[in-house]
């Protein structure tokens, strides 16, 4: 049996597919299964270890991996995207079974594409669990996951060993806290000032180091840049040096990771690393890590940790999430998961 599943979207729900390839993979061991990416995903593929081969689409990538999805012989096309591009893939692929989300398939155009689909609200599910629900639709006698299921990566050893060797040629030898403060969206920023109060207060622990990463955007780079200058030194900026999956192989090593709602609360949670999120004008419900070491806070409630948690909460400004709430956050679960 021969699938390809399809994910076109960003590096977050990439991850958040994780479960739902290996529900495919648990399901059907003998099957060859492709996975399509964006060509900004590529670098993390190594690390998602439920699939034989890859197709990357990207601007610079031509008519090949069109190519690849016309040649492939597919039986299943499992297509998570529900994009444009996603359905002329779908088409293309000439699977016997072409699937995808039945709010796809209520657009006329795109509805031409498949002969199979799953009814799930994205409006009323976790990520994971959108997704889950249409691998469980393509697939007989598949067993259900005891409690939440949790994204998983597993990073090869070569990427880990360089990522630890790139943390000692800078100074960093031990147990390190991650502090993420980009995003692609200005608005979920919170505070440089916020940032460099928390960063200072980690610092101050004899046995923790603080390192500091972020994506390659100018707006973005600028902004970590504000927070090490405010450190006098005592934090490590990796922002703009190292590719995703050096990000991803840090973030497993973390002592404790704090970012904003980005793609680095996904990378988190799929190793369970210790972590603290932050969250403005999005609501958690749909993004949030579920593992046990995860501290979730919202600039809508910015005094204490959330713990419950619905489709339709409402979200504030980044600049009302309490500064004191967030270093209270991370002493209390860097405490409660003490090594």
């Amino acid at each position: 049996m021969r699938i390809l599943a399809l994910q076109l979207k960003r590096i977050g729900d990439l991850i958040l597919t994780t479960p739902a390839l290996r529900l495919l993979r648990e399901t059907c061991p003998e099957a060859h299964i492709a996975l399509a990416v964006n060509d900004g995903c590529r670098a993390l593929l190594p690390a998602i270890d439920s699939v034989d081969s890859t197709i990357v689409f990207g601007p610079k990538r031509g008519f090949a991996p069109w190519q690849q999805v016309i040649a492939g012989g597919w039986d299943l096309c499992v297509d998570f995207t529900g994009s444009d591009r996603s359905a002329f893939a779908t088409a293309l692929s000439r699977a016997k079974c072409r699937a995808t989300f039945s709010s796809v398939r209520r657009q006329r155009l795109r509805a031409l594409a498949y002969n199979r689909s799953a009814d799930s609200a994205v409006r009323e599910r976790h990520t994971v669990d959108h997704y889950l629900d249409l691998a469980k639709a393509v697939v007989e006698n598949h067993k259900e996951p005891l409690g939440e299921a949790q994204p998983h990566l597993s990073i090869p050893d070569d990427a880990s060993t360089a990522a630890l060797g790139l943390l000692r040629t800078r100074g960093v030898t031990g147990p390190f806290a991650l502090l993420h403060p980009g995003t692609a969206r200005a608005e979920k920023f919170w505070t440089a000032e916020g940032w460099t109060v928390l960063q200072r207060r980690l610092s101050d622990r004899p046995d923790l180091a603080c390192v500091l990463t972020g994506g390659s955007d100018s707006y973005e780079l600028e902004h970590v840049a504000r927070i090490a200058a405010r450190s006098a030194g005592r934090a490590l900026n990796l922002a703009g040096q190292i590719d995703l999956l050096t990000l991803a192989a840090l973030a497993e090593r973390a002592r404790i990771v704090i970012s904003c709602d980005t793609a680095m609360v996904h990378l988190a949670a799929a190793f369970g690393t210790p972590q603290v999120a932050l969250y403005g004008p999005t609501n958690p419900f749909h993004w949030r890590p579920r593992h046990a070491r995860a501290v979730v806070l919202s600039s809508a409630q910015p005094d204490a940790p959330l713990t419950e948690f619905a489709p339709r909460m409402r979200g504030a400004p980044m600049e009302a999430l309490s500064t004191e709430a967030v270093v209270r956050a991370t002493e209390g679960l860097l405490a409660r998961t003490a090594l």
